[in-house]
């Protein structure tokens, strides 16, 4: 076990990170009332954590080259802790989103980047791949046990709890802190580039706050935004925004390398087939699981009625499989090479989705629910088996934190996206099914139609049918006709998620595409090819 000391730290720290948002999000109902406060404010500050996160990931991975990974890891923990602290003590919910958002964000952009390449650095051939294999697998853990944590805790106790844990276990890693190492770095320390790295951030902030923002703002009509742009949701404008920045940012980092100074980004390195496949891969398997768990709770939730505690328990056969997939894909991975692993996880998670579309009833199958769920926890284990280890196996030893700040961009993308662009297709699913539902229902009056078609003009949110009862008695409409607005709401909410769940499908399914640059047999050699011990090639003359 003594060889596995540093993957412990390393991998509590992965845990951690991934477990505060996934606790956050079931304890929504809570904060509102502990803060007096909307859903909307605490949505906001869970935005803006994500925000936090992408915006300063690649900056996260720069500092390590400059600062050594080891002294960034531990600095960033310091960050992370004490934001969990002021988190746990928050006497508002201004002060919740400085601690959360703002201070464990840049905590966790510091730690998560230089956690990548301490693991890179601490193992070498077989073991990188375990110890990829475990990261990955925790990092799953932490999604799928944190609703069943934060639901136990928020119900029975208060969410603050959590925190203050959180604070616990960072000063055990800290107390740990001699079980990491670091190899000692030669050669020229690069500088921190300053405009670039406002470019990256303000070009990343404002692509994921318009992807974000999609399933309120809406993408082309104007649901619920802020303001509009010539009579659009702003949506797009900020996505674009977001993408002239970027190029901007690429334009900057190529006339610096040109130039001979340090670029916050050896842009040459997505030049690299099984670096850039590895990163688009990363970014899918993360879509596709945050698409399913922003899905499958609304199901658990609203539909069938369950609390947060009990939707955790039965997100647990995710975690569980996960975790023992991963664990065990590492080995299989060395024999079959990475491209067949990642096919054949991307083959499962395919026929988890075909599965889970089957069980989604009005009522709920416990045992055919939690096989699919586990078997969509055994595709994402196949995936997190090898995609760590394929990133950085395709770097050389001293691009590991810039590469790992890659990974992570390409990681909060992906979850981003996957919230989303899946909460986007079942709300627009949702209100398609509904509109269906009306016009066809004979029960239904034309005035009863046309006080309906009002109201979804206004928007369209996913909550319980005995809300819509309520809305449908409130708008003076007779019981029969309450009845059918309420049975034909019931009967979208199944439509609108099995769309959801489909598209997340459609995505895996394209993923393939990506598959072909990664790399093939078994790992003994070089990046590209998937190996482990030769450096890749320089990406820059700086180097």
């Amino acid at each position: 076990m003594r060889r596995w000391r540093a993957l412990i730290v390393l991998g509590t720290a992965q845990f951690l990170m991934v477990l505060d948002t996934s606790v956050m999000n079931v304890s929504i109902s809570q904060l509102v009332e502990d803060f007096d406060t909307e859903v909307t404010t605490v949505q906001a500050v869970i935005t803006l954590y994500a925000l936090v996160m992408a915006a300063f990931m690649i900056i996260g991975g720069r500092l390590g080259d400059i600062l050594g990974r080891r002294r960034l890891f531990f600095l960033g923990l310091i960050v992370y802790g004490t934001g969990s602290a002021l988190t746990a003590l928050a006497p508002t919910v201004w002060v919740l989103a400085l601690g959360w958002s703002v201070v464990e964000g840049i905590g966790a952009a510091m730690v998560l980047p230089a956690m990548a390449a301490l693991v890179a650095e601490s193992y070498r051939g077989p073991d990188r791949a375990v110890a990829y294999g475990v990261i990955g697998g925790l990092a799953g853990a932490g999604i799928a046990v944190g609703p069943l944590l934060g639901g136990w805790v928020t119900t029975y106790l208060t969410w603050r709890l959590v925190f203050a844990g959180e604070v616990v276990v960072v000063a055990a890693v800290l107390c740990c802190r001699r079980l990491i190492t670091d190899s000692p770095r030669s050669g020229h320390r690069p500088r921190l580039d300053g405009v670039g790295a406002v470019l990256s951030a303000a070009g990343l902030g404002l692509g994921v706050l318009g992807v974000l923002q999609s399933s309120t703002w809406g993408w082309v009509a104007p649901r619920n935004p802020p303001f509009t742009v010539l009579g659009f949701a702003p949506t797009l404008f900020v996505v674009g925004a977001g993408v002239a920045v970027l190029s901007l940012f690429v334009h900057w980092e190529r006339r610096r390398d040109a130039r001979g100074a340090d670029p916050l980004v050896h842009l040459p390195l997505l030049g690299r087939p099984a670096l850039r496949s590895g990163l688009l891969t990363l970014l899918s398997q993360n879509l596709i699981l945050l698409g399913l768990f922003f899905v499958i709770p609304l199901y658990l939730q609203v539909v069938q009625g369950f609390d947060a505690f009990q939707t955790g328990l039965r997100l647990l056969p995710v975690s569980v499989a996960m975790l023992a997939a991963s664990l065990l894909a590492s080995s299989l991975g060395r024999a079959v090479g990475p491209r067949r692993m990642v096919r054949l996880a991307l083959a499962t998670l395919a026929v988890a989705v075909v599965w889970l579309l089957a069980t989604i009833d009005p009522v709920i199958d416990d045992a055919q629910f939690a096989g699919a769920m586990a078997l969509v926890g055994v595709g994402t284990g196949l995936l997190a088996s090898q995609l760590g280890n394929v990133v950085q196996s395709s770097a050389g030893e001293e691009e590991r934190s810039e590469v790992g700040g890659l990974q992570f961009t390409a990681q909060n993308l992906g979850s981003a996206l996957g919230t989303a662009l899946i909460g986007s297709i079942l709300l627009g699913a949702l209100a398609h099914a509904f509109t269906t539902q009306v016009d066809d229902d004979p029960r239904l009056s034309e005035a009863a139609r046309t006080q309906t078609g009002v109201a979804l003009e206004s928007g369209i949110s996913f909550v319980t049918t005995d809300q819509v009862r309520a809305a449908a008695a409130d708008a003076g409409l007779p019981p029969p006709e309450v009845d059918a607005v309420a049975d034909s709401y019931a009967s979208a909410q199944l439509d609108g998620l099995k769309a959801a769940i489909l598209a997340t499908g459609g995505v895996t399914l394209a993923s393939l595409l990506v598959t072909p640059n990664l790399p093939a047999g078994r790992r003994s050699g070089t990046g590209a090819r998937g190996t482990t011990s030769a450096p890749a090639p320089s990406p820059g003359p700086t180097r």
